[in-house]
């Protein structure tokens, strides 16, 4: 067999591999690994478990989890360092599961971009049905795997070490999570679409920020717990999101999207299913998705149905082959699989839903 067939599909996943470090490593996946880390090393675990522990209450936990994407303009991938953070501090399977789709899933800047290019009606329902799967997910994967289960089972699926950070806490309460806040802070700053020199200035100072009260208020053993949690997940994560993107870049290649167009003219669960099933291998970065399903799969055109458009906008920027490897690695083969499932399932029903009232 000539090894040169295998030439442009080789190409096309180091090609995606590049566009992924060019644009996603600096300003998304670094503050998101730093977040993360501050998130397991320096926050009590109290905190965490307030908002995201399996004995919160759901009203407030869901709520929280299913909304968190409004103000996080992330990734699919970008998503993951965060949500391994607050599974690490003891978060439920419930509501860390309801916050790793919801976070992508309704990234603000991506529904306003939805319902200006796709249309008001596409936009609307993609918020409504991301909120609503995200709280469905978080409760089916409560109930299947938080009775009964205790927290050693968790901790093992996690395989993490045990915490440095120690000492007794002198600074005032509000000083962790405002340093997380600020990284947080960096984060959306980066993803922004502000021009270079006011980006480059804001990110700035709020670097400058973030070490500052890193720096005053926390002891050397924080700092030291800090960048190593940052290491440990980095390390951990990474080089499975370059492999995943790289392969993604290669299926991509074989996709007849031709086929695949003529496929997704009607709303029914076949169109669904399979939008959804493509959604959740292929990598889209965040706002992306908006022209992948307008002009690739010609929705824009009439060419697409509106049962399947919705259907990828929900897959698509929650899942991908990278995050679902990493997914895997972090929870488990159990809780993964069936995260997964749950996904493909929501995404195709809620898309047949849509497609029922909007025809």
């Amino acid at each position: 067999m000539n090894p040169e067939i295998f030439l442009p599909a080789l190409a096309a996943g180091f090609e995606a591999l590049m566009e992924y470090l060019s644009a996603h490593v600096l300003t998304c996946l670094i503050p998101a690994f730093f977040i993360a880390g501050a998130i397991a090393a320096l926050l009590q675990r109290e905190a965490v478990l307030k908002y995201f522990g399996k004995d919160a209450p759901k009203w407030l936990c869901y709520s929280v989890a299913s909304t968190s994407g409004t103000i996080l303009a992330v990734c699919s991938c970008t998503i993951l360092p965060m949500f391994a953070g607050i599974h690490r501090r003891g978060a439920g399977i419930g509501p860390a599961t309801a916050f790793l789709f919801a976070g992508p899933a309704i990234n603000l800047l991506a529904v306003v971009l939805t319902a200006r290019v796709l249309g008001l009606e596409l936009g609307a329902a993609r918020i409504a049905a991301a909120v609503s799967m995200a709280v469905i997910i978080g409760l089916l994967m409560a109930a299947i795997f938080e009775r009964g289960s205790g927290g050693a089972e968790e901790t093992a699926a996690c395989d993490t070490p045990p915490s440095q950070a120690g000492g007794e806490d002198k600074r005032p309460g509000y000083v962790p999570p405002l340093f997380v806040g600020v990284l947080v802070a960096v984060l959306l700053a980066a993803t922004s679409g502000l021009a270079l020199q006011p980006k480059a200035a804001i990110v700035s100072a709020l670097v400058i920020a973030s070490a500052a009260l890193l720096m005053r208020y926390f002891t050397e053993m924080e700092k030291a717990s800090f960048l190593g949690e940052t290491w440990w997940l980095t390390k951990r994560i990474f080089p499975l999101l370059l492999v995943g993107t790289f392969v993604t870049g290669i299926i991509g290649y074989y996709l007849p999207v031709e086929l695949i167009r003529r496929i997704f003219g009607e709303s029914d669960f076949a169109a669904c299913f399979v939008a959804s099933l493509i959604g959740a291998l292929l990598y889209m970065p965040t706002l992306l998705e908006v022209p992948i399903v307008g002009t690739m799969f010609g929705y824009s055109s009439g060419a697409m149905a509106p049962g399947p458009a919705l259907a990828l906008l929900l897959a698509g920027p929650s899942m991908s082959l990278p995050n679902m490897i990493v997914i895997w690695r972090i929870i488990g083969s159990k809780r993964a699989t069936a995260y997964i499932s749950l996904v493909v399932i929501l995404s195709t029903l809620m898309g047949m839903i849509y497609g029922m009232v909007a025809s």
